[in-house]
């Protein structure tokens, strides 16, 4: 027998698998277009969903309106203007103070000041009374070892959290 004249055996068999080959793609065929089909109805049906709906609007609803100048927005449901929040005022401590402001001059004797930890430089100055010292460091002091400008130049600082770091650089200089 030749190649060129199949075999009635062999013409079954290519007939039986040329068959299988047309009915698996008839199969993936119908799968996919079941599979897409199924895909639209669901898209469709949640799209039809209420909550789906509701939340579709919440997303696309307006910020705002434009309103031109001399205009009124007659809506009735403006929200009120919101005030300014009010700054949170944070008192900081003696120690904070004193690393904020205090510790360039008085670290280092820049000025004529007195030096946190010197006994003999604050001596003196501790025997005039704390009113006196706070006094001079919240409003300023020229005296004849130097200048101390009202604050420690810091003036955003509050009186009390200046009176905090002149107690503390006393503390430390006792």
């Amino acid at each position: 027998m030749t190649d060129d004249n199949p075999t009635p055996d062999e013409k079954v068999f290519d007939l039986i698998l040329l068959t299988i080959g047309a009915l698996i793609g008839v199969a993936v065929a119908i799968f996919a277009f079941s599979s897409e089909l199924g895909s639209n109805r669901q898209d469709a049906m949640n799209r039809e969903d209420p909550a789906f709906q509701a939340a579709v609007l919440e997303r696309i609803e307006p910020y705002g309106r434009a309103v031109l100048n001399g205009q009124t927005d007659t809506a009735e449901d403006v929200a009120p203007p919101v005030d300014e929040p009010e700054e949170v005022a944070v008192m900081l401590s003696g120690p904070q103070v004193y690393n904020q402001a205090c510790t360039a001059c008085h670290s280092t004797g820049a000025g004529g000041a007195p030096k946190v930890g010197d006994v003999n430089e604050w001596g003196p100055r501790i025997a005039t009374g704390m009113a006196a010292l706070n006094d001079h460091a919240i409003n300023g002091f020229q005296g004849l070892a130097g200048f101390m400008p009202a604050k420690g130049g810091a003036i955003q600082l509050a009186d009390d959290e200046v009176i905090g770091a002149v107690q503390y650089m006393v503390d430390q200089s006792k």
